[in-house]
């Protein structure tokens, strides 16, 4: 595809997401789009790090559990405001990456031992966030207060007692932005040098170094931009939901949703996550009423289906959806010119 093809698409796409709640009126669509960009940024997170550069992280939850908690606890603890925690926990986050990240790199982990030392993380915190109950709440989770009055609406980020407008779309937008300034950055990344030097790492990283990249360094950017990216739906998380526990916070679902969606959706393109992410919820939500109207009420047999599908996927578009949008696009251009 060419950049004014390219150009195009993404305009047409983020127009439809932009104009998407003026033609919806079922609350439980909008549900399923917030959701969906949800997982979008917490898959472009992962993208930065496992996408481009070729750092498989099985413990993604890290940083979003991070995010998430240092969100809620300074809003819990002391009483700051919403929008002067978010730097804290996305900055906080990137700090925790940084660390992560250098008693990786530094000692030489990369492929299994990689994605095995990020679980290993995502477990540890998930442990001390559940005993320390001091400090994290324990297993009883953080619940912060909610604001019902309408005048504090924004001041506070709770939409739900806001106008009407707010209160149907706050959180959309919400999501939307940053996944708006999260796709701006990786669109940056891959444009950038430091793009081109984390894909030649992720490539062949001792040629790389042999000319002259310095992976050590490349890696740890990557690794902090990942984890800021995803922190930020950590944010967003708890600002709509008022809630955070461990199992929420530092479980294998979200690790597994930020991981799958840029496999699916295409690995080391911008697109790819929210491609992805809008695959994986979209068949879940058919499978789910197709399995329900022919079988009744079977919990798990849609998730078999699910499973299939991602197998077939994986098997027949090693390049993800975007590759395979891109095969199909070459050949209609081909038939048309023919």
């Amino acid at each position: 595809m060419t950049t004014r093809e390219r150009i195009l698409g993404w305009a047409f796409i983020l127009c439809a997401l932009a104009l998407a709640p003026l033609f919806i009126t079922s609350n439980r669509w909008i549900d399923f789009l917030e959701l969906t960009l949800f997982i979008a940024v917490l898959g472009q997170g992962w993208n930065v790090l496992g996408g481009y550069g070729g750092q498989y992280s099985f413990g993604h939850a890290v940083f979003f559990g991070t995010g998430a908690y240092i969100q809620a606890l300074l809003q819990y603890k002391l009483g700051w405001s919403p929008w002067l925690t978010l730097w804290f926990a996305i900055s906080g986050t990137a700090a925790v990456a940084a660390m992560i990240g250098y008693l990786s790199f530094r000692y030489g982990l990369r492929g299994s031992y990689f994605a095995l030392i990020t679980l290993a993380f995502a477990e540890a915190f998930h442990v001390v966030s559940r005993s320390w109950s001091s400090f994290t709440e324990g297993g009883q989770g953080v619940q912060l207060t909610l604001n019902q009055d309408p005048a504090l609406a924004l001041a506070t980020f709770q939409f739900s007692f806001g106008g009407p407008f707010m209160k149907a779309y706050g959180f959309y937008y919400t999501i939307f932005a940053i996944l708006l300034i999260s796709y701006a950055a990786t669109w940056w990344m891959e444009h950038s040098r430091f793009g081109a030097q984390l894909v030649a790492v992720r490539e062949n990283e001792d040629a790389a170094e042999a000319l002259g990249v310095n992976a050590f360094a490349v890696k740890m950017r990557a690794i902090c931009l990942s984890a800021a990216i995803t922190a930020s739906g950590g944010v967003y998380y708890v600002q709509k939901f008022l809630f955070i526990e461990p199992g929420i916070a530092y479980g294998t679902a979200k690790s597994v949703e930020a991981l799958f969606a840029p496999i699916i959706g295409g690995l080391g393109t911008v697109l790819g996550p929210l491609i992805g992410s809008f695959f994986i919820h979209g068949v879940g939500e058919v499978a789910k009423e197709a399995i329900h109207g022919i079988f009744g009420d079977r919990p798990g047999v849609d998730l078999i289906l699910f499973g299939i599908i991602l197998v077939l996927i994986l098997a027949f578009a090693p390049r993800g959806l975007v590759g395979l949008l891109e095969r199909v696009w070459i050949r209609l251009k081909a038939r048309r010119d023919a």
